[in-house]
């Protein structure tokens, strides 16, 4: 499949994430184009004429047939501190093949936050930061303590690595915040699936700056399906049958004329969907358990 020519200058450059991280597109398979055509050798010469590029890839996605966006790849080398590479690896659906601490020396980098990353434990996330920030005494401190710490640690790294101590046991003194690299290579269906879990707020910080960066490389790739992803996925919500239940009654006071949906965007067969889904919220109500 040939190249987006208009992208082609993203291969390969650096794209600088924290103080010594980034993400560097090395590579791609596909474009837009491949995913209308995988769709339409399945479809076969059955397929009707009105469904243009951007409307079959809009339909594939908000009905989840997913096949067509495997045919897309995306290898990204990228280079991160450890405690996020140790997120990153539980997405088990990417080949990564990452730098060996037993094959080479590593280098003296380690990732060091911001004095307005340092937040206090949020009340509602057992697992984020909070809105509120620590005290600028102990994020001093904090900071202090981590450059020491790291410095201390690499200091006595080398100095077995110097003295001939075999490579795999002398790092293992070494702390999360070391930088490691690797390559990563994934299809597109199972890239967007990583995008809409890495990119929402509640992810941590460190890892949605990777993904932010990440989604930019691949909107322009694949802007047709971009879009058709953040209308039916990242930017959508899903109702569980008892909040279809409390939404039921607030629908009749709704004014949703064919004239209003067609200027909110929403193509024919769009539209039949919606309204599909309105009655279905609408009998929601009257079901019983």
């Amino acid at each position: 499949m040939d190249k987006v020519e208009s992208v082609t200058e993203l291969i390969g450059k650096e794209f600088q994430v924290l103080d010594h991280g980034f993400v560097r597109l090395v590579d791609y398979m596909g474009s837009d184009a491949a995913i209308v055509q995988a769709a339409r050798v399945s479809y076969g010469k059955g397929t009707r004429k009105r469904h243009e590029d951007r409307g079959l890839i809009r339909y594939l996605m908000r009905h989840r047939h997913t096949t067509p966006f495997e045919m897309v790849e995306f290898k990204f080398h990228v280079k991160l501190p450890i405690f996020v590479a140790r997120q990153w690896i539980r997405h088990r659906t990417a080949n990564v093949n990452e730098q060996s601490g037993r094959y080479s020396v590593m280098e003296d980098e380690f990732y060091l936050p911001q004095p307005d990353d340092l937040r206090q434990q949020s009340e509602t996330n057992r697992q984020g930061r909070g809105d509120q920030p620590m005290p600028p005494e102990l994020q001093a401190e904090f900071i202090k303590i981590l450059n020491k710490s790291n410095a201390r640690s690499y200091e006595q790294y080398r100095r077995f690595i110097d003295a001939g101590l075999v490579r795999e046991l002398a790092r293992i003194n070494l702390p999360l915040s070391l930088y490691t690299q690797w390559y990563w290579k994934i299809d597109l269906h199972n890239l967007f699936h990583f995008l809409k879990l890495r990119l929402d707020s509640k992810a941590q910080e460190e890892f949605r700056r990777y993904a932010q960066v990440m989604a930019d490389i691949v909107s322009k790739i694949v802007p047709m399906a971009w879009e058709a992803f953040a209308d039916y996925q990242l930017n959508a919500v899903n109702f569980s049958r008892p909040e279809m239940k409390l939404l039921a009654d607030s629908l009749e006071d709704i004014n949703l004329s064919h004239e209003r949906l067609k200027a909110a965007g929403l193509d024919k067969l769009e539209i039949i969907e919606f309204n599909s889904k309105l009655t279905a919220i609408k009998s929601a109500s009257d079901s019983t358990d």
